[in-house]
């Protein structure tokens, strides 16, 4: 369904799954400023709406998403002949804020499970902001590209944060050298992608996914794990995971969820969970902050 706030975006919530369907199949869904900022903001309203348990991010047409709209030819990556105010935003010393990285920065704050149904091809920006979702579903008509080298670029969407933390180094380094496009098969292989499926299984096995997380877990349980492994990711030493740790197990014991999820399990019988993630998020990490890019 289209959304009366999103221009390039397509936005659904159906039995707690929100569906985000980059919407340019014209333009084999490419990225521009615009989808930048109708992905910040569909991410803002999953993360208030309880409702909404788990996401799936997919594309129209046949492609996932081709990467950035080239239709600037040889400036389009060139902020200094940008006009475009929604592009521009300064850090440190006026360099300007790389539009993918503020996309993955905000899908890794995500407090809901987000899961990519990559139905065809996802190159540049259309495979970075993947990185920051936690399972990849793909079609076997998809494929993927680092092609920042054959376009006198680098790779961008803070994906030499992520990349190699899904693939290793060795591969990370030689997708982005040669930057050459590769098929479906090759990404699961190397651990890109968690399954492969037929075009038509694509969305059901995404959907399927979705509904055993929402089915049989606490929302905010699943928001503070989704945190704490991806922030652990980064962390100097196990000694930070261990105080998280300890701090969110100690919060969430003590919570209704803890209670319901025990008695159910006892009575052999559904969990019904009444905690929120909008209301009940305990704070595990006084300790951490968000690095701020100024």
């Amino acid at each position: 369904m289209t959304h009366p706030s999103f221009e390039t975006l397509l936005y659904g919530v159906e039995d707690g799954i929100a569906t985000i369907t980059l919407n340019r199949p014209d333009r084999l869904n490419a990225f521009t400023s615009r989808m930048m900022a109708d992905l910040i903001a569909a991410f803002d309203e999953t993360d208030a709406d309880d409702a909404v348990k788990a996401v799936i991010v997919t594309g129209a047409g046949r492609a996932f998403c081709a990467g950035a709209d080239l239709a600037s030819g040889g400036s389009t990556f060139d902020f200094a002949a940008s006009a475009d105010p929604l592009r521009l935003e300064a850090g440190v010393g006026g360099v300007q804020r790389d539009g993918g990285g503020r996309v993955t920065l905000r899908i890794f704050d995500s407090l809901k499970p987000v899961i990519a149904a990559v139905n065809g091809p996802a190159v540049g920006i259309g495979v970075t902001m993947q990185l920051a979702m936690d399972m990849r579903l793909a079609s076997t008509a998809a494929r993927f590209g680092f092609v920042f080298a054959r376009r006198g670029i680098t790779p961008e969407a803070a994906s030499s944060w992520f990349l190699p933390r899904l693939v290793g180094v060795q591969t990370a380094l030689e997708w982005c050298y040669t930057g050459r496009v590769f098929p479906a098969q090759e990404a699961l292989d190397r651990g890109l992608v968690r399954s492969l499926h037929e075009p038509e299984d694509l969305l059901p096995a995404a959907r399927a996914l979705a509904r055993e997380i929402i089915d049989n877990t606490a929302p905010v349980s699943v928001a503070l794990t989704r945190q704490l492994i991806w922030r652990m990711a980064g962390a100097d030493h196990p000694m930070r995971a261990h105080q998280a740790d300890s701090r969110a197990i100690q919060a969430r014991g003590a919570a209704a969820d803890a209670k319901e999820g025990v008695s159910a399990f006892l009575e052999k019988r559904p969990a019904d969970y009444p905690n929120r993630v909008s209301l009940d998020m305990p704070n595990v990490w006084p300790d951490w902050t968000t690095p701020d890019f100024s």
